[in-house]
């Protein structure tokens, strides 16, 4: 544990598994203000990054997105699927760090369930535009960090603790397996 936990007065490590950790996953990703995809995880070799909507997290946990089939992140994914997703919902709480491998395909009928009007910006033909993939990302493994009663306590904590020179976070943080 690193000192700044060590002076907490109470528990914040809570490492999840199996259904408890899809809750959490579901509900950090679905919140989050922002996702980045990243491919191509060598190590001592600029990562590939760009960010995405993922358009359904299923519930096993799978994550769905929709792509152009001629894109450098495929080109990238057919070498190489192995992938980390990082999701902020707030400068405080709602963080995920997940790692997956992602699969390929231009399933028609999941193109469908997936599509969006919004998403005709990119695939100017519609659903039926010839150049869209899916990509589904399985999450092998996972972190996050988070608050225990929302942002508006976590808050009022941090208020506290620096008003009294103490440790005091609402802050809670672990690992998941699904």
């Amino acid at each position: 544990m690193d000192s700044i936990n060590q002076q907490q007065p109470e528990d914040n490590m809570r490492d999840l598994n199996g259904p408890e950790a899809l809750a959490k996953i579901k509900e950090l990703a679905e919140s989050a203000k922002s996702c980045f995809f990243v491919s191509s995880l060598k190590t001592g070799v600029p990562a590939s990054v760009r960010p995405m909507s993922a358009q359904k997290i299923d519930d096993e946990g799978n994550f769905w997105f929709l792509s152009a089939n001629d894109s450098h992140k495929n080109e990238e994914l057919a070498k190489d699927p192995f992938v980390h997703l990082l999701f902020q919902g707030s400068g405080y709480s709602d963080f995920l760090n997940l790692y997956g491998i992602a699969t390929i395909t231009e399933d028609k009928e999941k193109i469908k369930e997936l599509w969006e009007p919004t998403l005709k910006v990119w695939f100017t033909e519609g659903v039926d535009d010839p150049r869209i993939s899916v990509i589904k990302v399985e999450p092998t493994e996972g972190y996050y960090w988070d608050n225990k009663h929302g942002n508006a306590v976590a808050f009022v904590k941090r208020l506290a603790g620096a008003a009294v020179g103490k440790t005091i976070d609402d802050s809670v943080e672990g690992k998941l397996v699904v």
